[in-house]
């Protein structure tokens, strides 16, 4: 149990800034906490009532180049970052080529001429990597000092997860198909087991070499208005693997968070059935409804109730860091909530920790 430290106004006083959650974003203001926003956030996953309501850049992101995912896929967040040369996209671990696109901010593969056309052919045709060449003592070597003396809590992810891999394998109307294609089912929970096992390998290997706080598979089900799938679909298709996945970070004594992008309330059983930790999603989800029905059994990333924008007053984001502690706040140990912040007014985040420090404490 945390101990309940009464909150004191020189911890709201600058203490410097920690570097951006992703490129291109502000950085985020540091307190003076009693405690590292690691701790904290350890908390809230203990269901504990934290010391404040954790906000999403009280974590970062580490995404090194020993996977080759992350450098075909343009997002590498380590000690040495990609150069403006190597953003070009490559061939990630399967070797399956991606290209970066600029206007998007990241890489695709390009579709028209997928490697595997029918899911039953996957053994002869997928490629798997060979973990033990990729160069984790230089990886660890050039990331050990960032990582030690960093005190946020430490996201490590796999940016391209199941239904997503499947995508990559087939284009997204081969996947759609497989999975609901008698012909091909069977191959594609085998092909998804077989992932499994894969990333269960790296989330053992991360864990020893950079020891992360949380590990994030990032697996989009569904567009901008509805699911890719059917509950249905998902819980037969892709949970029993998921499952195995979040229960290998579990075994490794990891946070699990589902990074799944979409309008994907309908989903929401699903994540919670695989034991996800944490869900945030997109703000299109309704997470007023979600919270009541779910709060209780999952983490919900939840956004504040304005848009920061440049006209955003002090006041007006002042006020809303107030509204959103009174309204999580009083349930923080029964339905943990994060408070999804990464482009909110400094003044949110001030008064939102502030405010919740008071409360809590």
């Amino acid at each position: 149990m945390l101990d309940r430290v009464p909150f004191n106004k020189d911890e709201i006083t600058n203490a410097g800034e920690y570097p951006p959650f992703f490129p291109g974003f502000p950085p985020a203001k540091k307190f003076a906490t009693p405690i590292t926003p690691k701790e904290n956030i350890q908390a809230l996953y203990r269901r504990e009532l934290p010391l404040w309501i954790p906000l999403s850049t009280d974590s970062r992101l580490f995404a090194p180049r020993v996977d080759p995912d992350n450098i075909a896929r343009c997002l590498v967040l380590e000690a040495n970052g990609l150069s403006p040369e190597e953003m070009v996209g490559g061939k990630d671990k399967h070797g399956i080529d991606w290209v970066f696109i600029p206007q998007a901010g990241g890489s695709m593969v390009v579709p028209g001429n997928p490697v595997l056309s029918d899911a039953n052919d996957w053994e002869s045709v997928i490629q798997f990597p060979e973990l033990d060449s990729w160069d984790w003592e230089g990886s660890i070597q050039a990331n050990k000092a960032g990582l030690e003396s960093d005190e946020r809590a430490m996201t490590i992810w796999i940016q391209t997860g199941l239904f997503e891999r499947l995508i990559s394998f087939m284009d997204f109307e081969g996947a759609a198909i497989a999975v609901i294609d008698e012909d091909q089912k069977d191959a594609v929970k085998a092909l998804m087991d077989r992932l499994a096992d894969m990333y269960i390998d790296i989330i053992g290997r991360y864990t020893k070499a950079y020891n992360p706080t949380t590990f994030t598979l990032h697996d989009d089900w569904g567009s901008q208005r509805s699911p890719f799938f059917s509950l249905e679909t998902v819980m037969e298709m892709v949970v029993p693997a998921l499952s195995r996945v979040v229960q290998g970070a579990h075994d490794n004594g990891l946070n699990f968070d589902m990074h799944s992008c979409g309008k994907n309330e309908l989903l929401v059983p699903a994540y919670i059935a695989a034991g996800c930790d944490s869900w945030s999603g997109q703000p299109m989800n309704d997470k007023a409804m979600l919270f009541e029905k779910y709060g209780d059994q999952i983490i919900l990333g939840i956004e504040a109730d304005i848009a920061f924008t440049p006209e955003t007053t002090a006041e007006e984001a002042a006020a809303c860091a107030k509204r959103f502690v009174e309204k999580y706040g009083p349930t923080m140990a029964e339905k943990p909530v994060l408070c999804s912040a990464m482009m909110a007014s400094p003044i949110f985040t001030e008064t939102l920790y502030e405010e919740s420090r008071k409360m809590f404490n």
